[in-house]
């Protein structure tokens, strides 16, 4: 079943979401829905707080990554195939010199903007079965694992620009939480009048 995206505004996404345990309720259905919801939304990637839920599960396909033909034929094959559910994951370490990579997300659309990561980092999770792994990444896998790890400590993209970057996308921004964009898929806007 595809869910509607939070969008840019409401206050889950600002939430640092809690751990669940392994008898979570109808978890498989959840992370069913979590892809299907990503796939009809055209994204790499989707935390668990993007449609709702303060919980810190994110999974990431880098699949359409895939077809950029300046990467590495190694590269290719490696973001085609690179498909996992994070539960719970705490990133351990983050190595190498920060470099930029024009980023956009779900829950903010129509927003792009050069954003500076560390390009390798290690991270400790649990996959969809519960079973823990300590695995590390780099490049363009590692930067879509940090981007929706940042969802679950509560943290956008938009909050790692700098000062200026975020007075010039204001507007944008003001514009998405009041629902006042169109999309090809389905979002849920703030309440702005519970605010008040």
């Amino acid at each position: 079943m595809i869910l509607p995206i939070v969008a840019y505004g409401d206050p889950v996404l600002k939430k640092k979401a809690k751990e669940i345990t392994e008898d979570y309720p109808k978890l498989d259905t959840l992370l069913e829905n979590m892809f299907e919801t990503m796939y009809g939304a055209y994204g790499v990637g989707l935390a668990a707080p993007q449609i709702g839920l303060p919980i810190r599960i994110f999974l990431v396909d880098t699949e359409p990554f895939a077809e950029d033909e300046q990467l590495s034929a190694e590269e290719q094959a490696q973001l085609k195939d690179f498909k996992r559910v994070f539960i719970n994951a705490t990133i351990l370490d983050e190595e190498g010199d920060e470099w930029a990579f024009n980023e956009g997300c779900l829950s903010i659309p129509d927003v792009r903007e050069d954003v500076f990561r560390k390009p390798e980092i290690t991270i400790e999770y649990y996959d969809e079965s519960f079973e823990k792994h300590t695995e590390t990444f780099n490049g363009l896998i590692a930067r879509v694992i940090q981007h929706e790890y940042d969802h679950i400590e509560g943290i956008l993209f938009t909050d790692k620009l700098s000062s200026l970057k975020k007075r010039l996308i204001k507007g944008r921004l003001n514009n998405i939480s009041k629902g006042k964009i169109n999309v090809d898929y389905r979002m849920r806007f703030p309440d702005l009048k519970k605010k008040r």
